[in-house]
């Protein structure tokens, strides 16, 4: 077992809500008045936090207009879209037989520590995972900070363990402390773009991890 630790982006790479944040995104925009962005330029800033993400996609906010904008998000993606988000087909799984088979566990997402826990919840994963680090409690991605605090708390080092993740954020963070780093060519980044933080492995399917580990 070359990895004592595998680390897992949630959006895009577990589960399939990258529709979904797209849609609520441009449903909130709409709400307050403001200039509806691509549902390209809003795949590009998921894995972002929402604080590092809201002034990319909308010019000259205010404070007033950042806090306006989250509330509207919020209640779209918790309370009124109804666009499926579920687990990518064998992802719950995966997540299972490896940690029977001995290996830790940790997310790093974008989602804030709340949402993650709402969604670990819904799935019934929560107690498969060892570390769980949401955009609110780290510097957002590309910043490493989240993956140097899930080692901290394990009590490991950046050669014991992997980073899985769909965009080049994810990448990126893991890239800077010389963690390896294995991309998922089904979410917002392609493989060109995923390929630029020259991972150990792309990969087409969730399940075809194992055959990298």
């Amino acid at each position: 077992m070359k990895y004592q630790l595998i680390i897992f982006d949630w959006d895009g790479t577990v589960m399939d809500s990258v529709a979904r944040i797209v849609s609520s995104m441009q449903a909130c925009a709409l709400d307050c008045n403001l200039t509806v962005p691509t549902a390209t330029a809003v795949r590009d800033i998921i894995g972002l936090s929402l604080y590092k993400a809201l002034p990319i996609l909308f010019d000259g906010l205010t404070e007033q207009d950042e806090v306006a904008l989250l509330a509207a998000y919020r209640r779209h993606y918790l309370e009124l879209n109804t666009t499926p988000s579920p687990l990518f087909a064998g992802a719950g799984e995966l997540i299972k037989s490896l940690h029977q088979d001995g290996y830790q566990l940790a997310v790093a997402t974008g989602k804030q520590r709340v949402g993650l826990d709402r969604v670990l919840a819904q799935t019934q994963l929560g107690s498969y995972f060892h570390a769980l680090r949401g955009a609110d409690q780290a510097l957002s991605k590309p910043d490493p900070l989240m993956l140097e605090q899930i080692l901290a708390e394990l009590q490991l080092s950046p050669a014991d363990a992997v980073m899985v993740g769909d965009s080049s954020y994810d990448l990126a963070m893991a890239k800077a402390i010389g963690m390896d780093r294995i991309g998922v060519t089904y979410g917002v980044h392609d493989a060109t773009t995923l390929s630029q933080h020259t991972p150990i492995a792309l990969i087409d399917d969730i399940r075809h991890l194992r055959d990298w580990l």
